[in-house]
């Protein structure tokens, strides 16, 4: 069986993809994968890191309104779908699956045309555009969330299977974890991040409230500040009274990028991040409660809709970005994190909102593809 995966430009289109073509190794050991994507997006690095070739086209979104950039993308649109059409002739895939980002575009749209069975996984509870229009080429839409599937035209080719995420995600024990970090696994962790470029307002609250917080001895801080913000963030919490110290004890860690965030969620008792699909669903994978701030610019909001999914069940609290700072941050922390029996029942909501068996139900889903084409 060949498969051709597409899709990529952020880790929150990209990592779905590796998960369906590991978990398709493991189901079909003899299956050949092969990614497609374009050269500047995280995919050009992370692809070949995972052992998987790649193939690049060359695309870029195309702007809402008229202009001398809509003729450009549109232009490099045309180019891509003619050298989407080359791959597919020479990879001859029997499915194509695509997880988003407008890479995906041109790729899908010849493969349907070349009669080639088509699948698109959505992470958000609202739709991107792009898959919001494959949706009518291709024969599966696989959702992470019940709500988005009111937005796609066909219900009935609509599959809910949630978001597939990293095995390792819920197997590492917190010993593993806190061990990973050098941390104390009887303390309570806060997890802070905001995504892989990090997130400069969650950065300055933490700022703020880092010398009330780190007053608990009982809770120690994660903190992922972002490869462009770590060194600012950095010469000004060295500033703080007393948080030298917090750094020799290990209550504090500061780190430009975490790469084990398998070993981070599992060291860890509370997250404070943003609420991409994809952190969302690792989240309630592991079973955390989560102090969410979604990203206020998101596409349709969508990040907003997602937080409001595990605050409804009790699993998160959301602080709006206009209203996050210090000691907003210190009130709600201290609040979760100084009540044990709190902290319980919202790691329980977001276990029970977690579907550890996506990836399992998506590699299922393009085998049964493939065998009835």
């Amino acid at each position: 069986m060949r498969v051709l995966i597409t899709g990529g430009g952020t880790g929150g289109h990209l990592y779905p993809a590796l998960a369906i073509a590991k978990g398709l190794l493991i189901e079909r050991p003899d299956t050949e994968v092969l990614f497609v994507g374009t050269e500047k997006g995280l995919e050009a690095e992370k692809v070949p890191q995972e052992g998987f070739e790649l193939k690049t086209i060359t695309v870029v979104g195309l702007p809402r309104r008229p202009s001398i950039a809509f003729f450009k993308s549109s232009f490099l649109a045309a180019r891509a779908c003619i050298e989407s059409r080359r791959i597919l002739k020479e990879f001859k895939p029997h499915v194509v699956v695509g997880t988003g980002g407008y890479v995906c575009g041109p790729v899908i749209l010849m493969a349907a045309m070349s009669k080639i069975p088509c699948i698109i996984q959505e992470q958000n509870t609202i739709p991107g555009l792009t898959n919001r229009i494959l949706s009518r080429f291709v024969r599966k839409i696989a959702v992470a969330f019940d709500k988005a599937v009111e937005f796609f035209p066909d219900p009935k080719r609509v599959i809910v299977t949630g978001n597939p995420v990293r095995p390792e995600i819920a197997s590492i024990s917190k010993e593993e974890g806190a061990n990973a970090f050098n941390l104390n696994p009887k303390k309570t962790v806060l997890l802070v991040f905001g995504g892989g470029q990090g997130a400069r307002s969650i950065n300055n609250a933490l700022l703020e409230a880092i010398p009330n917080l780190l007053k608990n001895k009982e809770l120690q801080i994660l903190h992922s500040t972002g490869k462009d913000n770590f060194e600012s963030f950095y010469r000004e919490v060295i500033k703080i009274q007393g948080v030298k110290d917090g750094l020799k004890r290990r209550q504090l860690i500061v780190e430009p990028y975490i790469d084990k965030m398998p070993h981070a969620y599992a060291a860890s008792d509370l997250v404070l991040s943003r609420a991409g699909a994809m952190s969302l669903s690792e989240i309630t994978a592991r079973g955390l409660p989560a102090i969410l701030i979604p990203f206020p610019y998101a596409a349709n909001n969508h990040q907003e809709h997602n937080a409001r999914v595990l605050q409804d069940k009790g699993a998160a609290v959301i602080i709006h970005n206009d209203q996050l700072n210090g000691e907003v941050l210190t009130q709600i922390v201290m609040n979760i994190a100084g009540d044990k029996d709190r902290l319980k029942e919202m790691a329980q909501n977001s276990k029970a909102l977690g579907k550890i068996h996506a990836t399992r139900e998506l590699v299922q889903l393009v085998i049964d593809t493939f065998e009835k084409a």
